[in-house]
């Protein structure tokens, strides 16, 4: 009986280890993961919370991401403001259309960021950031610290975590001000709507 037991034990310790095995989360499984879906669309809460201020400055809406197209990043509250980017820069909705914006470093910088992030594009990041993946395909945490002298001047890290999609990133800037962006009910999708693939056309 002492034998069978223990060799109970072993087989279940065996198998917790090949479990555990299994569920171990690489960069490349996470891409894979995050790029398998063509549109991901959702709300959005973000918060900046600034050292002067004693509660952070609240925006939330919607924002639709085509892994072939790009992300559009509607702002419905406290303003309604559309931005849409992609591999030309960012543009602004106005009265007349979509209108480029000025092109800035820091600004260019971040939308690339922000649509890697979002597209699981770890040899894009990796480009600018040391990469700390942690957690399984369910649970995962990316710890982001720039290695650019660039970003650099702006983080000091930034955290991304989530499940099946990205859920929350977390901006640490070098000052002490952060900002969280929270997506906590994204949907998956295999196309874009009419309106939306407008949009990305224009």
């Amino acid at each position: 009986m002492k034998i069978l037991a223990r060799l109970s034990l072993l087989i279940g310790l065996l198998l917790t280890a090949l479990c555990s095995y299994a569920d171990t989360l690489t960069l490349d499984a996470l891409s894979k993961q995050l790029s398998q879906h063509p549109v991901v669309r959702g709300p959005f809460i973000q918060e900046k919370h600034l050292r002067a201020l004693p509660q952070p400055l609240t925006s939330s809406g919607t924002f639709v991401l085509a892994a072939d197209a790009g992300l559009l990043w509607k702002l419905e509250k406290p303003l309604k403001q559309d931005y849409r980017i992609d591999a030309n820069g960012i543009a602004k909705r106005t009265a007349d259309g979509w209108q480029m914006q000025p092109g800035r470093d820091v600004a260019a910088q971040q939308s690339k960021l922000f649509l890697d992030v979002l597209k699981g594009n770890h040899s894009g990041l990796a480009r600018d950031f040391d990469l700390q993946l942690s957690g399984d395909p369910k649970a995962w945490t990316l710890a982001l610290t720039p290695t650019s002298l660039l970003l650099k001047q702006v983080f000091s890290r930034i955290d991304i975590s989530g499940g099946e999609l990205v859920e929350r990133i977390e901006l640490h800037e070098t000052q002490g001000d952060r900002t969280l962006m929270r997506m906590p009910a994204s949907i998956a999708s295999d196309t874009l709507s009419d309106e939306e693939r407008s949009d990305f056309a224009h």
